[in-house]
C-alpha cells in the first residue's frame, strides 16, 4: 500500500522522553565532482578535512588511486574512504593479474557497491568513480548505502549542491579540456565559499586514454595575504606606573626530619643520629 510511514514519530517521541539522543543526519563535510569532456573524465576535489566544528587538515588528499586509468574521490568518513578505495584498488591489480587484460571502470564500480551495501551505509563512503577503458570514458557515483548512477556530470557531499548548480548552469558535450577544467574549478570552488564544510584548494585529476595527470592544488582560492598593519610592538613602549624589586637574604636553613631513629648498617662504622632526629621507616 502507498504512501508515507510515520512510524518512527512514535519511536522517537519515545526516545526523546528518555532524554535519549534521537537519530541525526550526519554532514560528509566535502565537495567532490565529476564530469566528461571530449577526450575522457575530469574528477577535482577540495582539500578541507573537518572533526566537526574544526578544520583538522587544511591541504588532505580526497582524489584516491583505483588504477592507473581508473580514480576514485571520496566524501564523508576520511578512514572509510580511504581504506575502502585502498581494498578495492588492491582487489583490482589482483583482478588484473588474473585476466591480463586492463580493469575496467564498472568492475570498480561493482566491487565498490556490492561492499557498501552489504554494510548498509554503516561504511560512510559516499564516492564520485571515473576512469577510461576499453569501453570509453565513465563516470559513476556510488552513495554510502550501495546505490550507483551514471551520468555526465556528478557531485557529492555537503557542497554538492553548489556544485551542482554550477554544472547544470554551464556543463554542455564535448567540453575541450581546457573548458572542462575551469568548470570543474568552477564547481568546486562554488562548494569551497559556500559550504562551511569544505575548503582550502582545488584538485583536479584529468583520465584520457593516454593516460592520467593529476593536477594537485591546481588552484588555490584560499591563500593567506599579508597584514595590512603589523600588529606588534617594539620592546620598551609599554609604560608601567612603578617598580619594586625586593631582594630576600636566606639567614639560617633547618630542616627537620621526623620518624625512626638514624642509624647505619651493623659494621659500617656510621654513628646513631643525634637524640630527636628520626626518619620514615
Amino acid at each position: 500500500m502507498g504512501g508515507f510511514d510515520f512510524s518512527n514519530h512514535l519511536r522517537n517521541s519515545y526516545l526523546g522522553g528518555k532524554n535519549l539522543s534521537l537519530p541525526k543526519a550526519t554532514s560528509t563535510g566535502t565537495t567532490i565532482v565529476g564530469c566528461l569532456f571530449e577526450g575522457g573524465i575530469i574528477l577535482g576535489a577540495d582539500t578541507r578535512a573537518t572533526e566537526g566544528p574544526i578544520v583538522a587538515d587544511k591541504n588532505c588528499e580526497k582524489i584516491h588511486f583505483i588504477t592507473e586509468n581508473i580514480r576514485c574521490c571520496g566524501a564523508g568518513t576520511a578512514a572509510d574512504t580511504e581504506y575502502t578505495t585502498a581494498m578495492i584498488s588492491s582487489n583490482m591489480a589482483l583482478h588484473a593479474l588474473s585476466t591480463g587484460r586492463q580493469p575496467m571502470v564498472v568492475t570498480a564500480m561493482t566491487m565498490l557497491k556490492q561492499y557498501l551495501f552489504q554494510y548498509q551505509g554503516h561504511v560512510g563512503a559516499a564516492l564520485v568513480l571515473g576512469g577510461f577503458d576499453s569501453t570509453g570514458p565513465q563516470l559513476f557515483t556510488i552513495a554510502p548505502h550501495g546505490s550507483t548512477d551514471k551520468l555526465p556530470y556528478v557531485t557529492m557531499g555537503s557542497g554538492s549542491l553548489n556544485a551542482m548548480a554550477v554544472f547544470e548552469t554551464s556543463w554542455r558535450p564535448n567540453l575541450t579540456r581546457a573548458e572542462g577544467i575551469e568548470l570543474v574549478c568552477e564547481a568546486i570552488e562554488s562548494g569551497i565559499f559556500n559550504d562551511l564544510g569544505s575548503g582550502s584548494n582545488v584538485d583536479v585529476c584529468v583520465i584520457e586514454k593516454e593516460g592520467t595527470e593529476m593536477l594537485r592544488n591546481y588552484r588555490r582560492p584560499n591563500e593567506k595575504v599579508l597584514k595590512e598593519q603589523n600588529y606588534k610592538w617594539r620592546r620598551g613602549v609599554t609604560a608601567w606606573t612603578k617598580e619594586e624589586v625586593r631582594k630576600f637574604k636566606v639567614v639560617s636553613e633547618e630542616v627537620i626530619v621526623a620518624g625512626g631513629l638514624v642509624s647505619g648498617p651493623e659494621g659500617s662504622g656510621v654513628p646513631v643520629a643525634p637524640l630527636g632526629m628520626e626518619v620514615d621507616a
